[in-house]
């Protein structure tokens, strides 16, 4: 509405003083017209009546000085309509006049007059005619005729005069509806600049408005429902906040689908999980957005029997997500409810679950199998074998070896519990690896003799020192050579080595062994778990070794990053933060 309001306002003004003063301009004109011919005609009726004074021969004389008085052509009639006299034309060549308008308008009523184009003198006149009478009998008439360019001369004259105040009071008229139509739309425009601002979020006010009409009211009106309409989006901005709030730190993820059974809203904790698989899901329907038949049976199911449905779902295949589902209705206006799905995570439930029951299955496993033995040699012994000394110290060995195996398990299992329970005490100083090291290698090197495999120092004189606990560190290096000597078959080879990256040093045992299957790597580390489970119980292990080290590692703020292929060996990284642990 930039000024258009002021535009109309003015031309309207502008087209009703047009409109005004061109009907004024034609009834004016025309008056003028009727006005100036009705004077010339009077003019002319008196003129006549003086000529009808005298007698008809001695008008007949003096008709020359008669039409120069009265400035109009005068003619002399006899009562047949034969012309005796004129002022302007020779009598012989003009016509019988008795058949003239203005000639039988006088016979009948005393004075005619009549306006028609004269073919003798080839002009518009203006004819008067009043009869001459003699002892109350008609003798003849006088005729008198005016041109009307005359009249046309005098209405110039005078409309030139007319027209000259119709400019000026036009102007003035302007001026005055540009200062009208101005004042107008001052308002109308006070109230589209503050409704402008309103709407471009900018600071704003009240409309002030000096008017007493019905501008101040609709502006008092506007002032009110910007008032309220401020106050309820404060009120739905704290209620957004609240929910936005309690959506952003509850973990489970919220997703709203609107009557159309497309994605309305997501709150941020679903839309970090599903981000990296599945992208923006807003505005698609929910098998668009996580192709996922089960999910989508699960609504369908909702729509069809309106009442809360809950399930259990995997979501994405390169990384699946366990999620558990719950569906409701969320109540509105009629015809606007709409439906939530709230998503919680369990995937990390159902993997600790999985290890849960793994790690009781393994440890019922792992202390059955030497108890069983302890308790079968000693059932040997006690049915007799004793008296065979013999067979009775070989018993004794076997029982031994089992029971150090179970005191080994409970012990890496102590190990382990107190860890993750902050129960052991670490001693932080700056240690340098490579001297750790050395003093690791002997306990080692004799296991790796026997079975001929070559252990490789690589390991740079300098390195930077890191903050650490020298036993524990011991305890990490000492589980990681014992199992790459352990796994490695005779004759092969143990490295060692260390470089700086990325803020860590980090320390690389890589061996020559068999190496573990891609799909296995990820699971070092979990308690019991073993790659060949029959090999490394042979081999006197737990399956906790690497676990420990695990626990350790992120105890000093490091990780453990293991890379393995099949046929080429294991290379276990162990990275070591420059500035110590968090």
């Amino acid at each position: 509405m930039k000024r258009s309001l002021f535009l109309k306002i003015f031309f309207s003004y502008l087209a009703i003083i047009f409109c005004s003063f061109l009907v004024l301009n034609i009834f004016i004109k025309d008056e003028i017209r009727k006005v100036m011919t009705g004077k010339i005609e009077s003019e002319l009726l008196t003129d006549a009546e003086l000529i009808d004074l005298g007698s008809a021969r001695a008008m007949s004389d003096q008709l020359r000085q008669i039409s120069k008085i009265s400035g109009a052509r005068v003619t002399l009639v006899d009562a047949q309509g034969r012309v005796f006299a004129d002022s302007e034309k020779d009598i012989a060549q003009l016509e019988n006049h008795f058949n003239r308008p203005e000639i039988q308008e006088a016979r009948l009523k005393g004075k005619g007059q009549s306006t028609r184009f004269s073919q003798s003198l080839g002009v518009e006149m203006l004819y008067v005619a009043i009869p001459i009478k003699n002892r109350g009998q008609v003798a003849g008439y006088v005729r008198l005729a005016r041109p009307l360019h005359d009249v046309q001369n005098m209405i110039d004259k005078v409309y030139q005069s007319i027209f000259l105040t119709i400019i000026i009071v036009s102007t003035l008229s302007l001026i005055f509806a540009l200062f009208i139509s101005y004042k107008l739309a001052q308002p109308i425009r006070m109230m589209e600049q503050f409704t402008e601002r309103l709407r471009q979020r900018e600071p704003q006010g009240s409309i002030l408005l000096t008017t007493s009409d019905e501008t101040k009211t609709l502006a008092d009106n506007i002032n009110y429902l910007v008032e309220e309409l401020q106050s309820k989006i404060r009120l739905a901005n704290e209620e957004k906040s609240k929910l936005m709030t309690a959506l952003t730190s509850i973990n489970e993820g919220v997703l709203i689908l609107n009557t159309d059974g497309k994605i309305e809203f997501v709150s941020p904790s679903l839309a970090n999980i599903v981000a990296e698989q599945f992208g923006d899901v807003g505005g698609m329907t929910l098998m668009e957005a996580f192709r996922n038949v089960e999910l989508q049976r699960m609504y369908q199911r909702f729509k069809q029997f309106p009442d809360m449905v809950a399930g259990e779902i995997t979501l994405g295949s390169l990384d699946p997500v366990i999620m558990s589902v719950s569906i409701s209705e969320v109540h509105g206006y009629p015809g606007e409810e709409k439906d939530m799905i709230v998503f919680h995570d369990v995937t990390r439930l159902k993997k600790l679950e999985r290890i849960r029951t793994d790690f009781v299955a393994n440890v019922t496993h792992e202390i059955r199998t030497p108890l069983t033995a302890i308790i079968g040699y000693l059932e040997t012994l006690q049915t007799g074998a004793l008296e065979n000394t013999e067979d009775a110290r070989r018993f004794i060995d076997i029982i031994l070896k089992q029971a150090q195996r179970l005191n080994r398990l409970v012990e890496d299992l102590m190990t382990i519990s107190k860890i993750e329970l902050g129960e052991i005490h670490f001693r932080f100083e700056d240690v340098l690896l490579p001297d750790v090291i050395a003093s690791v290698l002997p306990l080692v090197e004799a296991k790796a003799q026997a079975k001929k495999i070559r252990i490789e120092n690589l390991l740079p004189e300098k390195t930077q020192p890191v903050s650490a606990d020298r036993d524990r560190l011991s305890q990490v290096f000492v589980n990681v050579l014992d199992n790459a000597i352990k796994f490695t078959p005779e004759g092969g080879r143990v490295m060692l080595g260390a470089e700086e990256k990325e803020g860590y040093v980090v320390v690389t045992i890589e061996d020559t062994g068999a190496g573990i299957p891609r799909e296995e790597i990820q699971r070092l580390g979990e308690r019991f778990y073993r790659v060949d489970k029959t090999r490394s119980r042979e081999l006197g292990g737990t399956g906790l070794g690497l676990s420990i080290v695990k626990h350790l590692m992120l105890a000093h703020g490091g990780k453990m990053e293991i890379e393995s292929q099949l046929g080429r060996g294991t290379t276990v990284s162990l990275c070591f933060p420059l500035n110590g642990p968090a």
